[in-house]
């Protein structure tokens, strides 16, 4: 992988910001993994992976149309036994889920209907925690660091005999940051001797630090940690509704008592067949540093600063109401992140494919300039 300034020496510039020209889509590319056409106003509000399905893909979702009329608990299995054998750890541990969300809802009613803490940073992804609110659960939050990182001193503190869970993002949507490796491996390997931890690694595929861990790991030593997973990022299916949980065959069953929905067929085949599709898998990964690489450049350009990031957005310091910001990008045609309090002057971007940085770009420039 090129360094910064073997980057730069190699790219062009577009609008004071500088591109290389690898970022451009050659016809091969443009057939595999074809990004849709450009939009009226373009989505970097979501994190979604802005290319694919690829056409492998697609071309499992067309076959698995056969099989539509059928419920989709036998492909299920399938799945699950092929994620069981990636991960090394039974096929009981595995639970194929309606998206990471539904996963990480339904884990959270698991554990904390009858009343029950859970310990959670802040700002942070929300779908188990305001699910649990519903139900009864109380939440701590805990700050995150002034850079933006999770305190897990603190968060180690607060554990007491009402925290049910412990939830943890990581890398931390929206911040993008990732825990240490180390301090992240004792912090779980200590503290789900107390309670239950649950990792949320959405975003685990973007991580490009080495020989960095899944808390996988501590399952395989029948620690009390649950890991969710998902197809809607790096594999491009966020529309599709696929993600998983990974824990000890104890708690999974007692999650797998309460899932609702699981996944569709159409979903569970595509699924199948983007384990398989590496080309795509790498792709995807190169495309978004690429994208990243571009944005930063910009937020240089502008003096604003910036969470260096391990996943497919960036969180920068707007400098101003991320609601107002948000209302005049939308005039440019772009959508951005919503407001993350208590940080409401800083914006978070997903990254996209060259056309809708480029509108990015250009909107952000009209602003700041």
């Amino acid at each position: 992988m090129q360094n910064r300034r073997d980057w730069i020496k190699s790219s062009i510039a577009l609008g004071g910001v500088l591109v290389s020209p690898s970022n451009f889509l050659s016809s091969r590319e443009k057939e595999l993994f074809r990004p849709r056409d450009l939009e009226q106003i373009i989505k970097l509000s979501s994190n979604e992976n802005p290319y694919g399905p690829s056409k492998k893909v697609r071309e499992a979702i067309d076959k698995s149309f056969n099989f539509a009329c059928r419920y989709p608990y036998s492909y299920s299995d399938d799945l699950e036994e092929m994620l069981a054998k990636k991960h090394g750890v039974p096929n009981e541990s595995v639970i194929v889920t309606g998206g990471s969300t539904e996963g990480l809802k339904i884990t959270g009613v698991t554990f904390t209907r009858d009343g029950g803490e859970i310990i959670s940073a802040k700002p942070t992804f929300l779908a188990m925690l305001d699910f649990a609110k519903q139900w009864g659960a109380s939440i701590n939050w805990v700050p995150v660091k002034s850079n933006k990182g999770y305190d897990l001193s603190e968060i180690e503190n607060r554990i007491s005999k009402k925290t049910k869970l412990i939830f943890l993002c990581n890398p931390n949507n929206p911040t993008g940051t990732l825990i240490p490796s180390k301090k992240l491996y004792d912090f779980c390997e200590t503290a789900a001797n107390k309670t239950i931890v649950f990792s949320d690694e959405a975003y685990y595929d973007y991580i490009e630090a080495p020989n960095y861990p899944s808390m996988i790991d501590l399952i395989k030593k029948d620690k009390n940690i649950i890991v969710s997973k998902t197809f809607s990022k790096v594999y491009g299916m966020a529309g599709l509704r696929v993600g998983y949980l990974v824990a000890k065959p104890k708690l999974a069953k007692k999650i797998r008592e309460n899932i609702v929905a699981r996944s569709n067929v159409l979903g569970i085949e595509a699924a199948k067949q983007a384990l398989n599709d590496k080309e795509f898998y790498n792709f995807s990964l190169k495309k978004n540093r690429e994208s990243k690489e571009i944005i930063y450049s910009l937020l240089d350009e502008l003096n604003l600063n910036y969470v260096k990031s391990h996943t497919n957005f960036i969180f920068f310091h707007s400098k101003r109401n991320i609601k107002e910001l948000g209302a005049e990008m939308i005039k440019k045609g772009v959508k951005i992140g919503r407001p993350f309090p208590p940080f409401n002057d800083w914006c978070r971007i997903s990254t996209g494919t060259l056309p809708e940085v480029q509108r990015f770009i250009k909107g952000m420039r009209e602003l700041y300039s």
